[in-house]
């Protein structure tokens, strides 16, 4: 059977790019049913871009593919009194509405959380933004760059000769959407104790800082910084880090005392930590540049493959550095289905887009439609409001929907 805890829950996503619409993907992989409202003109911005001319022409990026399958597309322009009314139609029908504009830009549509709960009182009125919906920084506009910026992260990645460094992925972007999702689970539950609507306030910031957990409370105890520490290990053990092979490089992350020893056996120095100089962790720090020689001399004798394997076998964490398609291309990422695969609407062609980070009673919930077409469930939504024929057709001639 499948894991669809959601399923009965509508959501009204008027968000668009990467934060937010992950967000309602990962309530739409839950099992609700999630209305995407998008201009008539262009649609979501993430439709466009990306390196497939085709797919842009299409309107359907990756970038908007990736986080867009199992939605419902609908449309309407906000701008348009006659498209206001449809979207607070709509709201009256849903339990969950998602938005991610500028702070007070969604009050000046008219589409506020006191709009939209004095509509629905019981609704999830969820939010997302760069700084919060409130503070000092509130009313700044950000992307994911930017945030990484201003929250430290470029300035603790990569060779701190080479600083600052943008991390390759917009990882605050999904990581904002996570936690929306997990807050708007939240309010749910709350909401249907209570009968009470919730407010959900969610900040890429936050999210920024919460990535660096360990360095927050490390900085606000000790009153010491964290700094960039290149392919080193998070844990400051010497017996990490990066090294060339015969054939490609080897990460290596040997935390604890067991693991040190069993590094030194699979390299064949037994009696390595037998010296004074690499005897403690606190002596192989005072001394990480001999030993990272040592290390680095032992790993040229053999390619990065056998020894991510011989490390393997002796319970040591290593593993050769892939590149990304090289990644997608092992086994392990197809036997734990974390791609799921769907027709683009438009073309002959396939697209695979990430599911859930989890697995519930052995499968892994994925979503049930490809990603839409622009305005492709309009009128089937319209319908389900009451308007007819007619109507539906003098709405598209004023170009209120589309």
């Amino acid at each position: 059977m499948a894991f669809e805890p959601l399923k009965g829950y509508r959501v009204i996503d008027v968000t668009q790019v990467l934060a937010g619409p992950f967000c309602s993907y990962q309530l739409g992989l839950l099992g609700a049913e999630v209305i995407k409202i998008e201009p008539p003109e262009g649609g979501d911005w993430a439709r466009l871009g990306g390196l497939d001319p085709e797919l842009e022409n299409l309107g359907m990026a990756t970038s908007f593919l990736t986080q867009n399958a199992g939605k419902q597309s609908i449309a309407i322009d906000l701008k348009n009194p006659s498209g206001l009314e449809l979207l607070k139609r709509l709201v009256k029908t849903a339990d969950i509405f998602i938005e991610n504009f500028r702070p007070g830009t969604a009050s000046r549509l008219g589409l506020g959380a006191e709009e939209i709960m004095s509509l629905k009182p019981d609704i999830v009125y969820a939010s997302l933004s760069a700084f919060g919906q409130d503070g000092p920084m509130g009313q700044r506009p950000a992307y994911d760059h930017v945030i990484q910026a201003v929250s430290g992260i470029m300035m603790l990645t990569g060779d701190p000769k080479t600083l600052p460094n943008k991390v390759g992925s917009p990882y605050i972007d999904y990581s904002a959407g996570q936690n929306a999702a997990m807050a708007v689970l939240a309010a749910l539950i709350e909401r249907d104790k209570t009968g009470q609507g919730q407010r959900v306030d969610v900040a890429m910031l936050d999210s920024a800082l919460l990535l660096m957990a360990s360095h927050l409370t490390q900085a606000t105890t000790t009153g010491k910084a964290p700094e960039a520490a290149g392919n080193n290990a998070f844990s400051g053990s010497a017996a990490s880090g990066v090294f060339d092979t015969a054939d490609g490089k080897l990460a290596l992350a040997a935390n604890n005392e067991r693991q040190a020893q069993r590094l030194a056996d699979a390299i064949g120095q037994p009696d390595l930590l037998q010296n004074p100089l690499y005897r403690t962790p606190s002596a192989r720090r005072a001394n990480s540049v001999a030993f990272k020689e040592f290390l680095a001399t032992a790993f040229l004798s053999d390619t990065a493959s056998n020894w991510e394997l011989r490390l393997a076998d002796a319970n040591v964490p290593a593993a050769k550095i892939l590149s990304f398609n090289e990644t997608l291309g092992l086994p392990q990422i197809e036997y734990r289905e974390i791609l799921s695969e769907h027709n683009i609407e438009g073309s002959k062609r396939k697209t695979k887009t990430p599911t859930l980070g989890f697995k519930v009673n052995g499968d892994r919930p994925r979503a049930k439609s490809p990603p839409p077409l622009l305005g492709r469930d309009t009128e089937k939504l319209l319908k389900e409001l009451g308007l007819t024929a007619e109507e539906i057709s003098a709405l598209k001639q004023a170009k209120v929907v589309a």
